[in-house]
């Protein structure tokens, strides 16, 4: 995000650890030519694609928020690890494949060197998108909605790497809040302690990803593309390490009532208990789990939430380009 901003030591070793990250990384020609013309690129991750919807919905949103993206102006990077590299942008026919392959590895920050050197095929979560968008130079990165602490986790110590990842890599992420399933007032507790940037896009609530407002406030509001922008560039300006998140609401004629959410919600966490269900594999348990209880309401939600996202991400990546651009 904006590094030629920083002190020229940490601009040296961030060029080293590009340089290096180069070997592992492959590009898609469509991205590859983005970059080189400097078009606005917008990352993009799998886990939706291989856990976080059934098929075919997987495939026909990915391709959906693709054609969003690619429609504002910007680049979409779809991103999955396969054969010992990082694939930054996927045609249709990889994320075709991609969605029917069986035992995906849902990687996140941990399991990165495992999957690279095991040459096991792994789609990305928010944290290790984060992480390759980063090492690919792009600056924005849309997603559903982040991880953040379980319920119950002052107990369990389940807390997703996701908020770890804010406050280490500097990546404006754009997504529709914490996932409703979560204890959002302590992932927003967290966030504040690792000293993350939470805006939310012309609201001053904190949305819940079914649902438009959490019951808890945003940091900040903003109300442009263009002031996301400059928020960033500030932040990279003076050398503070870490993502902006960008908290933007479902639309209105897509949320989901909060009293259905939260019945819903209740039985999903009940049936993981007894289903023994934890670590990693819990989100995307109870996100099926809410799918099914709705009757698939949460699923077209989740759909249309992506979009959203999508549209606004690629209006926040073509301000960013044409920030750095305009910069003397």
């Amino acid at each position: 995000m904006g590094r030629e901003d920083v002190p020229s030591a940490a601009c040296e070793t961030e060029s080293l650890r590009r340089a290096t990250a180069e070997t592992v990384l492959v590009y898609s020609d469509e991205v590859a030519q983005a970059k080189l013309k400097g078009t606005p690129i917008v990352a993009l991750e799998t886990t939706i694609i291989t856990h976080g919807m059934p098929y075919p919905a997987n495939v026909s949103t990915a391709r959906s928020v693709e054609r969003i993206i690619r429609e504002a102006g910007a680049v979409p990077a779809t991103i999955c690890i396969r054969e010992s590299r990082i694939h930054v942008g996927m045609t249709d026919a990889e994320i075709e494949a991609l969605a029917q392959t069986e035992n995906v590895v849902k990687a996140s920050r941990r399991d990165l060197p495992v999957v690279l050197a095991s040459g096991r095929t792994a789609s990305t979560t928010v944290a290790a998108t984060m992480i390759a968008a980063r090492l690919a130079g792009i600056h924005v990165f849309v997603t559903g909605g982040i991880g953040g602490v379980h319920r119950g986790g002052e107990r369990t110590m389940d807390i997703s790497a996701d908020l770890q990842e804010l406050a280490e890599t500097d990546v404006i992420v754009v997504c529709a809040g914490a996932k409703a399933i979560l204890d959002i007032g302590r992932t927003l507790e967290v966030l504040e302690t690792y000293g993350v940037p939470v805006l939310g896009y012309q609201t001053q609530q904190f949305p819940a990803f079914y649902t438009r407002d959490s019951g808890y406030p945003a940091a900040y509001r903003v109300d442009s593309p263009a002031e996301v922008a400059r928020i960033a560039r500030a932040k990279s300006t003076l050398g503070l390490r870490g993502g902006v998140l960008v908290a933007n609401p479902i639309p209105p004629n897509a949320e989901l009532p909060k009293a259905d959410v939260d019945r819903a919600i209740e039985r999903a966490l009940q049936l993981a208990e007894t289903d023994g269900v934890v670590g990693k594999d819990v989100t995307p348990y109870l996100l099926a789990a809410m799918e099914r209880l709705t009757e698939g309401r949460s699923l077209e939600a989740n759909v249309r939430l992506i979009e959203s996202n999508a549209a606004l991400g690629a209006a926040i990546a073509c301000a960013y380009a044409d920030l750095r651009r305009s910069a003397p």
